[in-house]
């Protein structure tokens, strides 16, 4: 394209990238607190962990708890059958591991698969949804 006496080249830019093809390839790292991945999420298990949906605070009410614990047993039941759901609340004073997590038992690995799929990236209260599987052992234990 000309513009007056110079020639004017037009490229698709990449903001502070040197080589186009680097930004395809470079992993993209989350960072949740609270959250350690081994390897990936791991195996699919029934128990799943959903992160970033609530903060404590918001589990402090008993209303507003309650409504938090069906909003999501309904949300989640729309994937497969729901045995369980764990949010673990904060207590005063006492540091209560899980605190800001929430746990959902399905019925069968495939529930929670196709939960995880669905849940994945959506938002909840304008944050998005983190998911990991969790094992059942240790939610049964309540080792959260």
């Amino acid at each position: 394209m000309q513009l007056g006496d110079k020639k004017l080249v037009v490229q698709r830019a990449s903001v502070g990238a040197k080589n186009a093809n680097a930004m395809a390839q470079a992993p993209v790292q989350i960072q949740v607190p609270g959250l350690q991945l081994q390897s990936g999420s791991g195996p699919a298990t029934e128990v799943l962990c959903l992160m970033n949906m609530v903060m404590p605070d918001e589990l402090k009410d008993d209303e507003e708890y309650e409504d938090i614990l069906e909003d999501i047993r309904e949300e989640c039941s729309r994937y497969g059958i729901v045995r369980s759901v764990e949010i673990p609340r904060p207590v005063e004073g006492v540091e209560v591991p899980g605190v800001g997590k929430v746990f959902v038992e399905f019925n069968s690995v495939l529930d929670c698969q196709k939960a995880q799929q669905n849940l994945t990236g959506r938002k909840f209260a304008n944050r998005v949804v983190v998911t990991s599987y969790f094992d059942p052992d240790r939610y049964h234990r309540r080792d959260f």
